[in-house]
């Protein structure tokens, strides 16, 4: 099991679902944090809350933690020692993968649970 460090990013994030042909909207910031994965059934798009349109499928309130990465491909487990403790105790999670990290989003009322759990599996809050 690692003993990993974290942080936790301001804000509230929503993920979003279009269409699979859809082009990437205008109204997603070119700046700021965001994920774009298509798929052959989907667009999904996480990005801040406050920039969504309401017309859009989407489920917010989430909270951004952020893996201190990077990490080496060759790693394993490295989401199981964190996904772990939060599913023991019950915190859903959206999670995504990049190059240089993982990126673990959680219901914002959810998010104190997750410290707790997190700490008690020894990670540590940067």
């Amino acid at each position: 099991m690692h003993r990993l460090e974290y942080r936790i990013h301001p804000g509230r994030f929503a993920v979003c679902r279009l269409d699979a042909v859809s082009p990437v909207p205008a109204w997603l910031p070119n700046d700021g944090w965001s994920s774009i994965t298509r798929t052959p059934a989907e667009l999904s798009i996480v990005c801040e809350e406050s920039a969504v349109p309401d017309a859009v499928k989407k489920q917010g309130g989430w909270r951004q933690i952020e893996l201190a990465g990077p990490f080496d491909f060759a790693l394993t487990g490295i989401l199981a020692s964190i996904l772990n403790p939060l599913a023991v105790a019950g915190v859903p999670i959206f999670a995504i993968s990049t190059f240089d990290t993982d990126w673990i989003l959680i219901p914002g009322e959810h998010l104190e649970k997750a410290k707790r759990a997190l700490a008690a599996a020894g990670h540590n809050e940067i």
